[in-house]
């Protein structure tokens, strides 16, 4: 059984050695696949540098084509190339604690993907301001009612597949943006397959600061709107 986490990166170079080392260590066998867009802080050059004493960690070096959603399509389609039989998607600045990987490995038995919710019970986002509170809960109401998901952390990028589930559909994605974890929501509902939530913390990064912008929850309205009609 061969588990990968798939992390993509921009310019989190102050984070990626924490990060990679915390995944290896989280209790379970995980190989860590490093997606980098050419970070302009060097991250790709640390993750060059672990992976030489580390057979466990692998780099996709990105030149072309970047953005988070190109990132996430080509980090997917590589960890199967890789021959993984589970997929973890998580963000690489610490805010998803790997040591939830073991538990979900558990629940994913009894379904085809997991997803680390900070909205159902035990779960928590202690580390987001209200305004940050307020965008999540409003994408899931909305996402609820245009495209009938019930999930509670609909907007979680913490997500593991079972490699047939993420094989089924990751040709279909098309987003090059943060689109792509609602995106890839909208295939596994259309897929009807079987989602559960698992309680997770959401933790603050470890260092730096979010790359989400206002203009990105205006853009995401009308995409989700898109997604509707064209589906």
């Amino acid at each position: 059984m061969k588990i990968i986490a798939m992390i993509p990166t921009y310019n989190e170079a102050s984070n990626i050695e924490t990060m990679t080392a915390s995944v290896i260590n989280c209790g379970a066998d995980v190989d860590v696949l490093i997606v980098d867009d050419m970070s302009p802080d060097g991250t790709y050059k640390i993750v060059e540098e672990i992976a030489k004493t580390n057979s466990k960690v692998h780099l996709l070096l990105r030149k072309e084509n970047r953005g988070r959603g190109y990132a996430g399509i080509d980090g997917f389609k590589k960890a199967l190339e890789m021959g993984a039989d589970f997929i973890v998607e998580m963000d690489g600045d610490g805010s998803h604690d790997p040591k939830y990987i073991p538990a979900f490995l558990k629940t994913i038995k009894s379904c085809d993907v997991v997803i680390g919710s900070r909205f159902v019970s035990g779960g928590k986002d202690e580390a987001r301001g209200f305004l940050r509170h307020a965008i999540s809960n409003l994408s899931r109401v909305y996402l609820s009612f245009v495209l009938g998901v019930k999930i509670k952390d609909s907007t979680s990028g913490y997500r593991m597949f079972k490699r047939e589930v993420l094989a089924s559909f990751v040709n279909n994605l098309k987003a090059n943006d943060p689109f792509i974890v609602t995106e890839v929501i909208y295939w596994l509902k259309k897929n009807k397959f079987i989602i559960k939530e698992y309680p997770i913390e959401f933790l603050s990064r470890f260092s730096g600061q979010s790359k989400l912008r206002p203009l990105t929850l205006i853009k995401y309205l009308f995409k989700v709107l898109k997604l509707k009609i064209a589906g």
